[in-house]
């Protein structure tokens, strides 16, 4: 993995984070640019709410990385960016990286001291990322 956003439901980012510090803002960019993949997909997807898939799948890809996305039902948006040259990802992995990014998030904005809809600065979470990030390198 390259880069693992956490965009609030104002399409603010709440957590930002890279393994490659050299492509951040390359990186950024591609994640911003898939927000508008992750709101077309959203509204089509109104229709019925009951069915409602919060893994959105392969948003698009590039010549160098593949961007991934997932909404939760209260609107925040989880996008991770991952290199084009790791094939061995298959898509069961990656519905369990966000699955387990969900969790963390939702460890992260349980805690009472956090004020919903301000940037995600818990070291705990921000080391949990990291380590599934470069468990999934």
């Amino acid at each position: 993995m390259s880069f693992v956003a956490v965009i609030g439901k104002d399409n603010a980012p709440m957590y930002l984070t890279t393994s490659d510090m050299e492509q951040e803002l390359d990186l950024q960019y591609h994640v911003h640019a898939a927000l508008d993949v992750v709101e077309e997909k959203c509204l089509i997807g109104k229709g019925v709410p009951e069915s409602k898939e919060l893994y959105l799948g392969l948003l698009y890809s590039t010549e160098n990385h593949k961007i991934y996305g997932f909404v939760t039902n209260s609107r925040v948006k989880f996008i991770v960016v991952i290199d084009s040259s790791n094939v061995a990802l298959r898509e069961n992995e990656v519905r369990a990286i966000f699955r387990n990014l969900h969790i963390l998030y939702t460890d992260a904005v349980c805690n009472p001291f956090y004020i919903p809809g301000e940037s995600l600065t818990s070291k705990k979470f921000d080391r949990a990322v990291q380590k599934l990030m470069s468990g999934n390198a």
